[in-house]
């Protein structure tokens, strides 16, 4: 097995990754470390959970230590760019840790937060800005920071930005940097443009592909849990939620996800949501509680579909299946990461019947539609009980449903013109440690009436990475999942399931 020291990262890097516990590569961090640290461009392209953010994060301090650039205010020498704060955030704390090994500073801009705090950072003078496209055109539309000194850049989860529209404005932003200095974009697909992006910016790029978002993770099992009407797929969500691991239930709409987490919270199982209508300190305080372990559900939209990450997600649930694949396959990553694995559910009505077989065709996933009722023991099984195992009856084919409205795009950041969202409770509030490569934010309200903050954890380590929040605008907090009941016939045996805590 390689290590981080044969692959030629600094022994001081090497030692701080020790030091939160990763010690053995990822496959995307054998593939590209030789060539980006020695200041190649490279297009790497694998899912989330890949271990990406150590990938580039890794050469991009290494390189800046090496560099004889000097700090300047408002000046940065590295550029990570990202699709949302919640992205932008986890990244700075995967940052943070190298960066403090080699004294470099960094800091992160991003929008739902007054600018003010942000250009201080900024003004003191800092080595890396993680950005995402919105804010950081805002200032540099004010002169407030220029683009100009940028040694070293990162696209990361291009594919996400293309798909919220911010590809023009990444054009802009990196229109304004050297021509000469190293480029690294990171991207699970290379469609809605992604391509041209890598033909105008990356020079003579070497690629290097581990896995897309199109191909399902082999530890990850799915199943499809079909439920009679509305009332039962109410009792059947409850059971799924009422576990003692971690797991994330997504819904379509802001709303729905605050009226979710509001009602199991009401009912006894503590939970907190996630969407865009919560403030930026509101997203921080749930999903801190969610990282810590403090709370064990979370309530997201699709916020949380990308770029978030919580160790040792158990169960992702659909209590709304999205309305395409990329969505079906971003969201159910938030499990199976790092190599363990997870189980992922999706709740369907019978007028959903028709979507849900063309979403898990286009998704490349194999499982059969399971017949269930509330107390059923399957459902039980798959929360965790002991329940002797029910082969319940296959549904019957059904004619295709209406689909609901296409997916909300809250989450992102968004460019010059965006609308506050709501203030949000809070279950509790606590440290959660990252994986490598993970996301990490923060989320609203969930039924909680209590404003205390919960015990803060330690933060865990794996081989990917994530660490405490940067010294910089904004408080990482780490994604998701967790476990609950849904019906069998997977796409991979049923011991990839974690059911020990």
């Amino acid at each position: 097995m390689s290590s981080f020291s044969a692959l030629g990262v600094p022994e001081t890097l090497a030692a701080a990754l020790t030091a939160q516990g990763i010690t053995a590569p990822f496959p995307i961090q054998t593939a590209t470390l030789p060539d980006t640290l020695a200041g190649r461009d490279v297009l790497g392209r694998g899912r989330t959970g890949s271990g990406k953010t150590l990938a580039f994060s890794l050469p991009m301090v290494a390189r800046l230590a090496a560099s004889t650039g000097a700090r300047r205010p408002a000046r940065p020498r590295g550029l990570v760019l990202a699709p949302t704060r919640e992205l932008a955030t986890q990244i700075a704390a995967t940052l943070e840790p190298l960066a403090r090994a080699e004294r470099l500073s960094l800091t992160t801009v991003f929008g739902g937060v007054s600018q003010n705090r942000q250009v201080s950072a900024l003004n003191g003078g800092i080595d890396i800005l993680v950005a995402c496209p919105g804010r950081l055109e805002d200032l540099i539309k004010q002169r407030l920071v220029s683009l100009e000194g940028v040694e070293i850049t990162v696209l990361d989860e291009a594919d996400h930005m293309a798909d919220l529209g911010f590809l023009p404005g990444v054009k802009r932003l990196m229109d304004q940097t050297p021509k000469n200095g190293q480029r690294m974009l990171f991207s699970a697909t290379l469609d809605n443009g992604v391509d041209q992006i890598v033909k105008r910016y990356l020079h003579n790029p070497l690629t290097h592909s581990v896995d897309s978002a199109e191909s399902p993770v082999a530890k990850m099992t799915h199943h499809v849990l079909a439920v009679s009407d509305a009332e039962s797929k109410r009792l059947v969500i409850n059971e799924l939620a009422s576990g003692t691991g971690r797991r994330v239930l997504f819904t379509r709409t802001k709303h729905q996800a605050k009226k979710l987490a509001k009602a199991l919270t009401a009912t006894g199982i503590p939970a907190v949501d996630l969407h865009g209508n919560l403030s930026q300190p509101a997203r921080e305080r749930n999903l801190e509680a969610f990282s810590s372990g403090s709370v064990k559900v979370l309530v997201a939209t699709d916020i949380a579909a990308r770029g978030i990450h919580v160790d040792h997600i158990e169960l992702v649930v659909h209590v709304d299946p999205p309305a395409e694949h990329k969505a079906y396959l971003h969201r159910s990553g938030r499990t199976a990461r790092a190599g363990e694995g997870g189980d992922v559910v999706t709740v369907m009505l019978p007028e959903q019947a028709g979507d849900v077989r063309t979403l898990t065709r286009l998704a490349k996933i194999t499982v059969q539609p399971q017949q269930v009722r509330p107390g059923s023991a399957l459902v039980a099984r798959l929360v965790g009980e002991v329940a002797p195992h029910v082969q319940p009856a296959p549904v019957a084919a059904a004619e295709p449903g209406r689909r609901g409205g296409a997916p909300s795009r809250d989450g992102a950041e968004g460019g010059p013109s965006r609308r506050r969202g709501g203030r949000g409770r809070s279950g509790g509030s606590g440290q959660g440690g990252g994986q490598q490569g993970a996301g990490s934010g923060s989320g609203g309200q969930g039924g909680a009436r209590g404003r205390g903050r919960g015990p803060s954890a330690a933060p865990q380590r794996s081989a990917t990475g994530g660490s405490r929040p940067v010294h910089s605008t904004a408080t990482p907090g780490s994604g998701s999942t967790g476990r609950g009941g849904a019906v069998a016939m997977s796409m991979s045996p049923s011991s990839g399931r974690r059911r020990s805590r």
